[in-house]
């Protein structure tokens, strides 16, 4: 009944999301594109077809190593990439080019699921963390499509809220193939909301298996080389409500070394216009990279290109990650942590609950509370070569100690295929 119900609601407000797609466009014309693909209507996909869903930019870098891994030992699959934001789908076009095929995950409606499945006829569907749709789990198990999750995390909190409507979320549960949970506590989640003891496994995080490709290390050390030697502090994945706090931060560190150059990266393309105002008003010279402005002399480095996160990383000295001074809920701080450079977060990190407590348990990013601290934190670190040597070395340290999830995950999926 709940799923009949969950059905006819979302059917109702399809109209309204569209709208809301078609008004967002007017700012990010990129989501108006191939908005055919919401409702299913995707191109056929031929030969032996693994599916794998990434909800945006972050899912889809973690599922980058696996995807291609799968390519390289099974060359006659084809992999369909979906996503649920044109940045994740432009993050995948940039990390496999020609490899794999593309397309906006469908809306949940059982029409656009039913048009999707179609077309596609897949042979898995592999889901990167806890992107549970009912419609897409319900038709495709009803198809008798393996479904699997990957690199599965769920917070209590999350899982309190699936038992509120266990009539919707344990037919979901049931259906899943198998479930490669992060830690203990994820695993024993997902089994206490239904999912078959059998059917849960405890990997770790793909996520501490990431790399970087040559191209955007070669790249990341070209735009370091153009910074001229200053000292490079990147805040990545910004929200509204952080750039003001981040932008006085920097204030604070320019008052005592006043060559340094701050890298803002906002999380969403549609506020990049909005950044460069606050920038620009806060006092502080810009220079956009969309624009290729030379950032030699800026005090602030806009990055306001798709798919370029990874690569500023390599190219600056200190990161902070965003989404974590507001209840956001933190991004992956593994992508700085690979590149050995020092990391910084604020308290809010909860989406990426274990994967923190193992960088804190080893010093491998330092926490703090609000932008003050974030501001004597990197005043100290600034002017002490040596300091940044070795914080960022403690955060490489975390990543190589939980490699091993990658090649637990690949073996898994290939050997349920």
């Amino acid at each position: 009944m709940l799923q009949f119900i969950y059905s006819l609601l979302i059917r109702l407000l399809l109209p309204f999301i569209l709208l809301r797609l078609w008004w967002n466009g007017r700012r990010a014309p990129e989501l108006r594109k191939n908005w055919r693909q919401r409702l299913g209507c995707v191109a056929p996909v031929n030969g032996s077809v693994v599916w794998v869903h990434a909800v945006s930019v972050g899912e889809t870098i973690a599922a980058g190593p696996m995807v291609r891994r799968l390519l390289a030992q099974e060359p006659g699959i084809t992999i369909l990439m979906t996503a649920m934001t044109d940045t994740g789908l432009a993050q995948a076009r940039k990390m496999f080019g020609d490899q794999v095929r593309y397309a906006y995950a469908p809306y949940d409606t059982p029409g656009s699921i039913r048009r999707f499945l179609r077309r596609v006829e897949p042979r898995i569907l592999v889901i990167m963390e806890t992107e549970l749709w009912p419609n897409m789990i319900h038709q495709s198990h009803a198809l008798g499509v393996p479904i699997f999750l990957i690199n599965a995390r769920m917070s209590e909190r999350s899982a309190q809220g699936y038992e509120r409507v266990k009539g919707l979320s344990g037919p979901i549960m049931r259906s899943l193939s198998w479930v490669a949970a992060q830690a203990d506590k994820d695993a024993e989640r997902f089994r206490r909301l239904g999912v078959a003891p059998e059917r849960v496994s405890v990997t770790g995080s793909v996520k501490f298996d990431v790399d970087i490709p040559a191209d955007v290390q070669a790249s990341a050390e070209q735009l370091k080389a153009a910074f001229g030697g200053r000292v490079v502090w990147v805040a990545g994945s910004t929200h509204e409500g952080e750039d003001e706090m981040l932008l006085d931060a920097h204030r604070r560190v320019l008052a005592e070394h006043p060559s340094t150059l701050l890298i803002v990266v906002p999380r969403h393309p549609d506020r990049f216009d909005s950044v460069a105002d606050k920038i620009q008003r806060a006092g502080l010279s810009l220079a956009r990279r969309a624009n290729g402005d030379d950032p030699a002399r800026a005090q602030v480095y806009l990055g306001d290109t798709m798919g370029e996160l990874m690569m500023l990383y390599g190219a600056s000295d200190i990161a902070f990650v965003g989404g974590s001074l507001i209840t956001r809920g933190g991004h992956n701080p593994l992508e700085p942590a690979v590149w050995g450079i020092p990391v910084f977060s604020g308290p809010h990190v909860f989406n990426f609950e274990t994967i923190y407590q193992r960088l804190v348990a080893d010093h491998g990013v330092t926490m703090v509370s609000d932008a003050n601290e974030l501001a004597q934190s990197l005043i100290a670190l600034v002017g002490h070569p040596e300091a940044r040597r070795a914080s960022g070395e403690r955060a490489l340290a975390v990543v190589q100690k939980n490699r091993g999830a990658l090649d637990k995950v690949v073996s898994g999926i290939i050997e349920r295929l």
